[in-house]
């Protein structure tokens, strides 16, 4: 359906329109949410209302969590993660890339691939700190891991489904196969390319806590697992409302990127 056809059947919905039916969705969510914890329709202690929640941030921004400032605790996570995802997607685009143009690659690495990606990443922490300490190494790595492998199978898999009849369009032409790499197969796989990304940073940003369990002292993961052991429900629902906001901002900037640099992503040529 065209965008036009979708106006006239009253499907379309603008940008403002589109932005004011989410502020409102989340405003009944936290009207609801606030009234629960008011009326003690749920106890606090399980669900603390949102005032309980904003006061609990006004507290930590003056004093902190633990001797360390909230901020330090957001740069410390987001530090972590930025690095290891950078060094993820670096590392798994041109692995994936070359799993999907030659299988003889695909067959050396897929098993290993497949094993490990489902494995979960908790899993790993034991050996995570056997192998590289209970410093900053081991964190980076739990986090590159649950990133790396999801990145290296989306791009495989971007480079598979681009499509044949471009890639023999252009060797009539006489493109060498450097051309069809750079011409065809990049141009075709980056849309499906920066879905993964998405996706596996979605996945690594979920790792943060795992990694975050392995001796840390700060950091939004550590934040949310120590104030649980002290039943301090309402610094758990802050961190995890700061783990949300910033993955969102991550996604944001991914597809901020794509719409900068893959314009043509969604249309068929």
């Amino acid at each position: 359906m065209t965008a036009q056809a979708s106006r006239n059947t009253g499907l379309g919905m603008g940008p403002a329109k589109r932005a004011a039916v989410s502020t409102a969705a989340v405003a009944l969510v936290l009207g609801v949410w606030q009234l629960s914890g008011s009326l003690h329709w749920i106890d606090p202690l399980l669900l603390p209302p949102p005032s309980e929640i904003f006061q609990t941030t006004g507290d930590i921004l003056a004093d902190g969590y633990r001797q360390v400032s909230l901020w330090q605790h957001i740069l410390v996570s987001v530090l972590r993660a930025t690095v290891a995802f950078v060094a993820a997607i670096a590392a798994g685009i041109p692995l994936g890339l070359a799993m999907g143009l030659s299988q003889p690659v695909s067959a050396v690495l897929e098993p290993f691939v497949q094993f490990l990606r489902p494995l979960p990443k908790i899993a790993l922490i034991p050996l995570t700190v056997v192998w590289f300490g209970i410093g900053e190494g081991s964190k980076f790595f739990l986090i590159f891991i649950s990133c790396f492998l999801s990145v290296v199978v989306s791009a495989a898999a971007a480079a598979v489904g681009v499509n044949k009849n471009r890639l023999r369009a252009a060797q009539t032409l006489g493109a060498n196969r450097y051309q069809l790499f750079t011409r065809v197969v990049l141009p075709n796989a980056l849309p499906e390319i920066f879905t993964g990304v998405r996706l596996s940073i979605g996945i690594g940003w979920t790792s943060l806590i795992a990694a975050e369990m392995v001796a840390a002292n700060s950091g939004l993961g550590w934040m949310v697992i120590n104030a649980g052991t002290y039943l301090r429900t309402d610094v758990v629902m802050l961190g995890i409302l700061l783990l949300g906001i910033i993955g969102y901002l991550f996604d944001l900037a991914l597809v901020l990127l794509q719409r900068a640099f893959v314009p043509w992503a969604g249309r068929d040529s």
